[in-house]
Parts: C-alpha cells; sequence; structure tokens
C-alpha cells in the first residue's frame, strides 16, 4: 500500500481547488446525479465529436435550457464535458460516469440508500448509531430492514451488494473447492446468491444459509424458482445473540463481505462461536475487501468511502477493515490463517482458516 506513505505532490494553488472540490462535493454530486437522470450525458455522447448546442439538447431531453445551462456549467467545471464552439462534448470523465457500469452502481447507492441519512452522519460518529437510517424508519440496523425499504433504495442496495459480490466469486470459487467441500455453512448468506453458485460449480455440495428469516425467505425462493430446494437449507438465526448456536459439524464454513458489518468486539463473538462449531477437519472461507490491501488509491478510495455508509446508514460501529486487525481477531478466537490470497475479484482477499491446534 504504498499510496498512503508519503504527502501529496501537489501545489499549494492545486490544494486550495482540491478543497473547494470538496467544500462543493454535495453540489457536483448531485449535479452528476442529474445528469445522468435526465439522460444529458447520454445525448451528449451520442452526438460525438462534433457536439451539440443547448437548445438542442433541450429540445431531445425536454429539460429546459435554464436547467442545461445551470448543469452543464458545473458539468465543464468537473470535466464531465468540454465546449466546442457553441457545442458540448463528452469529456473523458463524463464517458466513464455514463459507461462504466461500477461507477453507476456507486453512484445509484449514494443517492438511493446513503445521501440523505448522511446528513446525521456527525450524529451517528458521536452516539455509535446509524442515525442516518431514521430517514427510512425506526431500526437500529439496516439488514432486517432490507425487505422494507423503498424499492429504489432495496434496489441500490441489493445492485451494489451483488456487482461486487459477482465479481469476486467466480476468481474465488476454485480456491474454495480445490479442497472439497461437501457441507459449506454460509453465514450471513442474505438471500444466496454464494449458495448458488456453488451449486451450479458443484452437483453434490450442500448448503446451509444462516442469516434473518426475512433473507432466507427470498433465499428459499430463489432455491426452488433454481432447482436448489434439496440441497440448499436455511437457518433462521440472530447472529448477534450470542445465546444462539450456530450450525456444527460442517466440513466449510463461509463469510463473504460479511465482517465488515460488524464491530471488532461482534466479529469476535461471532468467530468464536464458529470456531466452537468447527471440528479439527472443519476450514472458515473469509472474504474482505480490505482497505490495506487494495490494488490502487482509487479502489482504497471505494473502500475507505463505503465505511461511512456503515458508520451512518447500516449499523453505527463497523467498518472496512484493515486487514491486521481481522488477522488480530482471528488470533483471539482460537483460529490461525492457512491460506492468505489477495487481488481477487475487485480488490478482494480469501482467507481460509483453520482450528489453532490444542
Amino acid at each position: 500500500m504504498p499510496f498512503y506513505s508519503n504527502p501529496r505532490d501537489i501545489t499549494a494553488f492545486d490544494a486550495k481547488f482540491e478543497a473547494q472540490k470538496i467544500a462543493f462535493g454535495p453540489i457536483s454530486f448531485q449535479v452528476a446525479h442529474c445528469l445522468m437522470k435526465f439522460n444529458i450525458l447520454a445525448t451528449i455522447d451520442k452526438a460525438g465529436g462534433n457536439g451539440i448546442t443547448l437548445a438542442e439538447l433541450s429540445q431531445s431531453t425536454q429539460v429546459s435550457e435554464y436547467a442545461l445551462g445551470v448543469l452543464l456549467d458545473m458539468g465543464l467545471s468537473m470535466g464531465l464535458v468540454w465546449q466546442k464552439d457553441v457545442t458540448y462534448v463528452l469529456d473523458k470523465t463524463g464517458y466513464f460516469l455514463l459507461h462504466d457500469d461500477m461507477a453507476a452502481i456507486n453512484l445509484n447507492f449514494v443517492q438511493d440508500v446513503c445521501y440523505q441519512g448522511l446528513f446525521q452522519l456527525d450524529k451517528a460518529l458521536a452516539e455509535g448509531t446509524a442515525a442516518g437510517l431514521a430517514v427510512f424508519g425506526e431500526w437500529s440496523t439496516i439488514y432486517p430492514a432490507l425487505k422494507d425499504l423503498p424499492p429504489k433504495a432495496k434496489e441500490s442496495w441489493f445492485a451494489f451488494d451483488h456487482y461486487y459480490s459477482d465479481h469476486a466469486f467466480p476468481a474465488i470459487i476454485p480456491f474454495v473447492f480445490k479442497h472439497n467441500p461437501r457441507h459449506l455453512v454460509d453465514i450471513g448468506g442474505n438471500t444466496g446468491k454464494w449458495a448458488f453458485t456453488c451449486c451450479q460449480y458443484d452437483p453434490e455440495v450442500e448448503i446451509t444459509i444462516m442469516d434473518f428469516p426475512g433473507q432466507l425467505a427470498i433465499a428459499a425462493q430463489q432455491a426452488a424458482k433454481q432447482g436448489y430446494s434439496s440441497r440448499v437449507h436455511t437457518f433462521a438465526t440472530d447472529l448477534l445473540d450470542e445465546s444462539l448456536s450456530f450450525v456444527e459439524g460442517a466440513d466449510t464454513y463461509w463469510m463473504s463481505q460479511f465482517l465488515d458489518c460488524f464491530s471488532k468486539a461482534q466479529i469476535l463473538s461471532i468467530l468464536k462461536r464458529t470456531a466452537q462449531a468447527m471440528t479439527p477437519n472443519s476450514q472458515l472461507f473469509i472474504v474482505e475487501t480490505f482497505w490495506d490491501r487494495q490494488p490502487s488509491a482509487a479502489s482504497a478510495y471505494c473502500v475507505n468511502a463505503t465505511s461511512l455508509y456503515f458508520s451512518a446508514m447500516a449499523n453505527g460501529n463497523s467498518r472496512m477493515y484493515h486487514s491486521k486487525d481481522v488477522l488480530a481477531l482471528l488470533q483471539q478466537a482460537g483460529l490461525y490463517v492457512d491460506e492468505d490470497t489477495d487481488n481477487l475479484g475487485l480488490g478482494h482477499t480469501l482467507l481460509r482458516c483453520k482450528l489453532k491446534p490444542i
């Protein structure tokens, strides 16, 4: 991780400009959102290298020239578009905002799930609660609320969650199945994305998903729809209730982008209960996007920004962790890392863990 180990090589003038970008950051974000929502960037893109005039844009998009004017003036400042005489042409950053699926997923997630609630970030950090979640209802964490979120927020939340899983799973699954799992317990398996990926990969493996009843109901429906009901089982539980046991004796336990949903104390409790359920021959796989193991400053930026979603919206006490934090908790829980593989999927790390010998 060389990109945070030295001060930035930047002039004072450019640093002041960066500070102004931060000050007006919420405005820039909403401008980008509107340029996408009103199909303005898409219309400019279709015009090609010759560009399109304000009047032509207004006619094509049915957006007033006033609205187009203020949005595009800021779009010029943001580097989304440039002017060729009296026409607007899509610039490189605007191109990727429009065409890069990761940018679209992240923008919709921030707009539909995070934006309003982040106004309560200071309160969330002071209290250690998901204070921003109140914009959607009276819940202490977002997880039991997922099925009841407004349609756009629910769609964007699951799109965000599944996007990173979808890119990670194809790269990760050979590392898991080289160890020949027969019964895999998917802890915090949500609606079954990983379970169904496993069933497609191996015709004999059986999966038990542990999660809240609401998520498991969706998973069971999907299992039936895909013909996996005989191999995909559900185990309803509250993973934070220390009085509730885990599925015992499986050969493989799995946690994918899961531990970042909890505080350190909660992670330790979950890992200890997992260790208690394991046999000496069991293995635990953990998939995380550790911010210190990202391949670039750009991916670390996205990961660190996601931590503030957890602070304001998800639970108020979790984050995207430094790898050393999780490795230390594994040691405390009586586990050790047998295999450690970085740069899978989109900056994912896969840890294979075993019980410490007695």
